[in-house]
Formats: structure tokens, sequence, C-alpha cells
């Protein structure tokens, strides 16, 4: 069962979601090699030690949900019932956090990660981070039986798939036309799967 977060959880997260939200609205508003730790930690009337004590660099205020998304994914995989197969259950999830990051208010944000190398940078090491997030968690499972190679092929497939979609004029057909090849891929890598016989 989970146990719900106390008085002194409450109070960290809502001070994490506020320097979050300030540095985010600075960042729109005066662009974000305009704005500095300092300029954040005024305008959230916080020291800059609370800052780095939330986020371990400026552009991580960026990304305030990583470990939230990375959780996630990871919870796709240990959390699905025992008789749901590993692709939909991530499918479904992939579905969720591409919805989350195409909202109309969305957009202002990845037009300035687009435009600062930084950024893009912080995403692409990020997203490997969450990769091997992922096929740890696929590989910990015993009933998918897969090497290792095919659980961290399989996991960065599915980290694209959100970032694909996500640029996609449609995300939501994007994801399912993707994980149509991502469930094939999967499949072959299944040990006793005729696809996956040498010379078939």
């Amino acid at each position: 069962m989970t146990v719900p977060p106390g008085r002194r959880e409450r109070k960290k997260a809502a001070t994490r979601q506020k320097i979050a939200d300030t540095a985010l609205r600075l960042f729109l508003e005066h662009g974000y090699d305009a704005v500095g730790i300092r300029d954040v930690a005024a305008a959230a009337d916080v020291a800059v030690t609370t800052v780095f004590s939330h986020f371990a660099s400026k552009e991580a205020l960026v990304f305030d949900q990583d470990q939230d998304f990375e959780q996630r994914l990871a919870r796709a995989v240990t959390d699905r019932a025992p008789d749901e197969p590993l692709i939909p259950a991530l499918r479904r999830e992939i579905h969720a956090l591409v919805r989350h990051c195409t909202g109309d208010d969305a957009a202002p944000l990845w037009r300035m990660i687009d435009a600062t190398p930084a950024l893009l940078e912080y995403e692409k090491s990020m997203r490997l981070r969450h990769a091997e997030s992922l096929a740890a968690a696929i590989a910990a499972d015993p009933d998918l039986a897969r090497t290792p190679t095919a659980c961290r092929t399989i996991a960065r497939f599915v980290i694209d798939a959100y970032s694909l979609a996500r640029e996609a004029d449609d995300p939501d057909a994007a994801v399912d036309e993707i994980f149509r090849m991502i469930e094939a891929a999967w499949a072959a890598t299944n040990p006793t799967s005729s696809l996956a016989a040498p010379g078939r």
C-alpha cells in the first residue's frame, strides 16, 4: 500500500514545483540564456542553495518531470498485471506521456528546447538514461527472458517512440504505428519464436 507523503515531503514537493514553474516562466519570457540561477531563486523567493538542492543544473529546471517520467516507464514494466504483455503496457504509458507533452501550452517550451543547444544535449543524455533504466526493468523480469542486448534495444526503441511521436502531426497515430514495429521487433527477440531462428 502506498503511504501518503508527510507534511515535510509535501512542502518539499511544493517548493520544487514553485521553483520549476518560476524558472519556466522566466525562461519563456526572457530567453533561456538570459536567465541565471540567481534570477530564478530571487523570483521564487528562495536561496540559490535551495534551487540546487532540488535541481542539479540549470538545464534540469526545464525538465523538472525527468525523474517522474523515468519512474513511470519502469513501473509500466514492473507494475503491469501478471497476464499483461510487455509491449501493450509500454505503449499505453508512451501514449500518456506524449499526450502530456503535446498540449497547446507545451509548444513554446519545445520551441525553446529546440533552439537551445544546451537543452538539446541535456535531453539527449536524459533519453539515454531513461532507456538504460527501462532496459534494466525489462531485464529484471524473469518472465520476459531476453538477452541484455535485446532489452536495451527495445528500450531505446520505446524512448525514441516518444520523441518521434511528439514531433508528428498526429502523435497518437504515430505512437500506434511505431509500436507495431516495436511489437514485431520484440517478437523477433523471443528465443522460441521462428522469427528469431537464423535463416528464416
